[in-house]
């Protein structure tokens, strides 16, 4: 396996050091092509590392990496800012940017449309929790209106024939929306419930997912 250019290879205890830290050791006399990709990877942010740049930029990192490889990945971005290097990362995740970077800068069609921290951007949006649920029958049934006019309830979309509501407070919205959905009519065939994340904020921002067309 190549870690380095030839002026690098002088640099053995530098090289020792990164085949330890990246877990690389075992496969250090295989060539890059036999590893799996999560080893590649590693192998890909060893190499960018090698010269102790100040900053690396990392575009999309784990893309296609299954959970496992993707957490070791994330582990391995962590220790590279623990240790004072910038990083600089393009990803379509939006819960690895919420997880590693302390600025996100949002971009859509080319063009950055909100910038923060990620608690700051949450923030933005008004509401601390989402609220998702399926009507029986679609949502074309529900009085959008008045499920808008509830106490503790910031803003509403519909998508895919679900309702998503933006709330503050869960224990106090939730009873509001099913009382006024029953009054309603409305037989819900799903449910759930989740803090407000930065997919949530481009979604609000787009009224679209990341990955949509």
């Amino acid at each position: 396996m190549q870690l380095g250019t030839l002026d690098a290879v002088k640099d053995k205890a530098r090289i020792d050091e990164l085949l330890d830290r990246f877990g690389l050791r075992p496969y250090a006399d295989q060539l890059p092509e036999t590893l799996s990709g999560g080893y590649r990877r590693r192998l890909m942010i060893a190499r960018a590392v090698l010269h102790r740049p100040r900053v690396v930029f990392l575009d999309e990192p784990t893309t296609g990496l299954d959970p496992q490889a993707r957490v070791a990945v994330w582990d391995l971005v962590a220790g590279l800012r623990a240790a004072g290097m910038a990083v600089v990362l393009t990803t379509h995740y939006m819960d690895e940017a919420e997880r590693l970077c302390d600025r996100v800068a949002i971009m859509d069609h080319g063009k950055v449309i909100a910038e923060g921290t990620p608690r700051d951007l949450i923030g933005s949006i008004g509401s601390e929790h989402l609220v998702e649920f399926t009507p029986s029958g679609g949502a074309s049934r529900v009085d959008l209106d008045a499920l808008a006019r509830i106490s503790g309830v910031f803003g509403l979309r519909t998508a895919n024939g679900g309702v998503q509501v933006q709330v503050g407070e869960l224990h106090h919205a939730v009873p509001r929306l099913l009382d006024e959905l029953a009054r309603q009519g409305i037989a819900l065939t799903e449910l759930r419930t989740h803090s407000a994340t930065l997919e949530d904020v481009f979604v609000t921002l787009t009224g679209r997912r990341l990955r949509d067309e």
